[in-house]
């Protein structure tokens, strides 16, 4: 019979996107479980895993949480798309892209409302920077995250070495000190200018808080003792007098093409991976369907 000898093009599932997916979440996966493994070690060095208690114990916020937090997201996404593209497993893959959605959905519904009440966002900074500024001394992962965004610094060109307090030409700064200043440091019980603190810091400010002076290879960490019984005017010379928030608002105005290119950047790394996956599973779908389709023809010859 003539049709016979005809062949047809049956469906299958495409081989390129199958093993793109498969890298792409592989190395997903081992970013994921490179971060989980970080905060898993910091918190076992500082006791939390044999004693689950002192995580209510700080006041602010453990940076730990944000690499477990990301850490085990990753992971888990990961897993999910790498079994689900290897073994074309249309549950996994599934999971996978809704799940990718979803974050890509909360991360759209953030941007907007920060957008929209950036007033009340500004205020919920403050509060935040001022829990930690509270429980500065009760972690020294935290310690460490504030005196990073109180010094932050990038050098766009090679350091030009100016006098006190002057900045090199094209560095990229916040110095900064506090929420909104560095009397926020009262709210420290270290630093706080009450008369019943006993305390050598009272009055003072962490040693992130002082203008640097380029010329020095030292880091003088005792220069903010006593710098907050000074005059405001005074203080200038020796301290940043700027809140962080403020710093940050400028900094993100001043970057705002880089910061608005890096979210749209990864937005269509997961638009793009959502694609992958839904497209696979149609793949998966159209082959199993064929099957069907073969083995029901087969039955009705029989």
């Amino acid at each position: 019979m003539p049709g016979k000898h005809q062949h047809f093009q049956e469906p299958e599932v495409g081989c390129c996107g199958k093993y793109f997916l498969f890298g792409f979440n592989i190395v997903f996966w081992v970013l994921g479980g490179l971060f989980l493994a970080i905060g898993l070690w910091a918190w076992s060095e500082k006791g939390v895993l044999s004693n689950i208690s002192a995580l209510t114990d700080l006041g602010g916020l453990d940076p730990v949480w944000l690499f477990v937090v990301v850490g085990g997201v990753m992971s888990v996404l990961g897993f999910a798309g790498c079994i689900g593209a290897l073994r074309e497993n249309t549950f996994l893959l599934k999971f996978f892209s809704v799940f990718l959605g979803l974050i890509f959905f909360l991360e759209l519904a953030t941007g907007i409302l920060a957008f929209v009440f950036k007033d009340w966002i500004r205020d919920q900074l403050n509060l935040f920077i001022n829990n930690n500024v509270k429980a500065y001394r009760d972690d020294i992962d935290l310690q460490n995250l504030i005196d990073f965004a109180q010094e932050y610094r990038r050098e766009r060109s090679s350091a030009v070495k100016r006098g006190r307090g002057a900045s090199p030409a094209g560095a990229e700064q916040w110095s900064c000190c506090g929420a909104r200043g560095p009397n926020d440091w009262n709210l420290n019980i270290y630093f706080n200018c009450t008369d019943l603190n006993p305390s050598r810091e009272r009055c003072g400010v962490p040693f992130s808080c002082c203008v640097r002076d380029p010329a020095e290879d030292v880091l003088n960490t005792q220069c903010g003792y006593d710098v907050r019984l000074k005059l405001e005017l005074e203080q200038q010379g020796f301290i940043h007098t700027k809140g962080c928030v403020g710093q940050f608002e400028k900094w993100l105005q001043d970057n705002l093409i880089i910061v608005a290119g890096v979210f749209v950047g990864i937005a269509l790394l997961q638009i793009f991976g959502i694609c992958l996956a839904q497209n696979l599973v149609s793949d998966i779908k159209a082959v199993k369907a064929n099957w069907i389709k073969h083995d029901d023809g087969y039955k009705l010859l029989k």
